[in-house]
């Protein structure tokens, strides 16, 4: 093992134990608005080898991420790896023209690996078009019947949860569990002011534009259309995804030609709009949800967000949160690699006690994946979900702590308790004041009531 580089995952790892996170309570973020300039050529290249979250300042390492989740989808990382020291360096100096030139060598290497035979990546089925996804679901995946009781106050609950959530994990994602308890101790709240800005929910709002136009016949090529139109920059997948459409490339390749990060969380974190224009239908929602998912993913990432959109279609007529997250998936390709880890998830849960004792074991499972992965943070719901007995302030609080992207985490697990009690705690919902803002022109500031409003109307066409 002496003299041989680190693995990428051993390098992201480390960097996450010992990053200390900034305290919220006594400085401000850094998130976009509006009029923010977003960076081109070197100094692109230079954040991708260091930046940080503009919510919670965690540390973040975009080249090194690529190379450790192509590594977790089966390639062969090893050269890609043994120039991450050297580029890591170069950054630190700052050395601009050297590190472009490392860049490209980097990317050159991270495209052109070879599988890896011995990973466990290539023993599961990836179905890629809708009919296959669909065929692989199994008989169980069926469609329901009726309207849910009570839509207009689910479907506001639903969005005022996500809203909450995501405006609660923003000032804290990207740290791990012990840290985040060293500077906040036990969080059961906001930490601070919230803030609804973040860049997830823009994606959403992009989809309802989307479908607002094509209505059930939406197409991913819809969507894609609708992004370019509207979002000017994105992150991990979704900034690869900006980048193809923007040269012509579309769906589904857009989500799958030289993304690494096509399996992250990207997908999964806004699959519940899909559910909340199918309330009550899964199967529908599992659809809405797949055409969304490959502008930017594909394979396991696509399947994430079939599962959040599931969960939140079924959540307008169920209260059992671990039934609930065993029937959503039946939705998923059955012999994928996203189900099994689901299996695990729940099935390290049954054998718990507790939330921290499910999450001992699971982060362990996935320690070899990154922060942004779509596995851990399923992980994360999985555990919220089952311990949180539908209180969402339990529920939340358990997400702080397992750390991750809890922001993510949270606009879900907030969607699927709001869609299912169809209300949300006043110390959760006043303090967001009815008020969306968002980076996007056009869409600064939005009335969290008439967004809830106008998806009960889609989701009725």
């Amino acid at each position: 093992m002496s003299g041989k580089p680190r693995k990428a995952w051993q390098i992201d790892r480390e960097l996450r134990l010992s990053a200390v996170p900034i305290d919220r309570r006594t400085r401000g973020s850094e998130w976009y608005d509006s009029s923010t300039v977003f960076p081109t050529g070197d100094d692109l290249v230079a954040m991708f080898w260091n930046s940080k979250v503009p919510g919670s300042m965690a540390p973040e390492l975009p080249y090194v991420e690529m190379v450790e989740s192509m590594a977790n989808r089966g390639f062969d990382m090893a050269e890609a790896e043994a120039l991450l020291p050297l580029g890591l360096e170069l950054s630190a100096r700052g050395d601009r023209s050297a590190l472009r030139a490392l860049t490209a060598r980097l990317l050159e290497k991270i495209h052109s690996a070879p599988a890896d035979p011995a990973s466990p990546y290539w023993g599961f089925e990836h179905p890629a078009s809708w009919e296959e996804v669909r065929g692989a679901m199994g008989e169980a995946a069926v469609e329901l019947e009726g309207e849910p009781h009570g839509l207009e106050e689910r479907t506001r609950a639903a969005w005022v949860g996500q809203l909450a959530g995501g405006s609660f994990g923003t000032a804290i994602e990207g740290y791990c569990s012990a840290r985040i308890r060293e500077v906040y101790g036990v969080i059961s709240g906001y930490v601070t002011e919230p803030e609804t800005v973040n860049d997830d929910v823009v994606y959403e709002l992009a989809f309802l534009d989307a479908f607002e136009k094509a209505g059930r016949r939406i197409e991913p090529r819809d969507i894609a259309l609708e992004w370019v139109a509207q979002i000017e920059f994105g992150w991990s997948a979704e900034w690869v995804a900006l980048h193809n459409l923007n040269d012509g490339i579309f769906p589904p390749l857009s989500g799958s030609w030289r993304n690494p990060y096509s399996d992250w969380i990207g997908a999964q974190m806004r699959g519940m709009v899909c559910g909340m224009l199918a309330p009550g239908k899964p199967l529908e929602a599992a659809r809405l949800a797949y055409a969304d998912a490959v502008v930017s993913h594909s394979a396991n990432g696509a399947y994430g967000e079939i599962y959040a959109a599931a969960l939140t279609a079924l959540a307008y007529l169920r209260s059992d949160m671990r039934a609930l997250l065993v029937e959503a998936g039946r939705y998923l390709p059955q012999k994928s690699e996203y189900a099994s880890v689901l299996r695990d998830c729940l099935d390290a849960a049954r054998r718990s006690e507790s939330p921290e004792a499910a999450w001992s074991i699971l982060d362990r499972r996935f320690e070899e994946y990154n922060w942004i992965h779509a596995y851990p943070n399923l992980a994360a719901d999985v555990v919220s979900l089952w311990f949180g007995e539908g209180d969402m302030t339990k529920s939340f609080s358990i997400l702080a702590h397992a750390g991750l992207d809890v922001d993510c985490n949270a606009g879900l697990v907030g969607s699927v308790i709001g869609a299912s009690r169809g209300e949300v705690p006043a110390e959760w919902g006043s303090p967001l004041r009815d008020r969306l803002e968002t980076y996007i022109k056009g869409k600064e500031r939005l009335s969290i009531s008439e967004l809830a409003a106008r998806t009960v109307r889609l989701s009725r066409l």
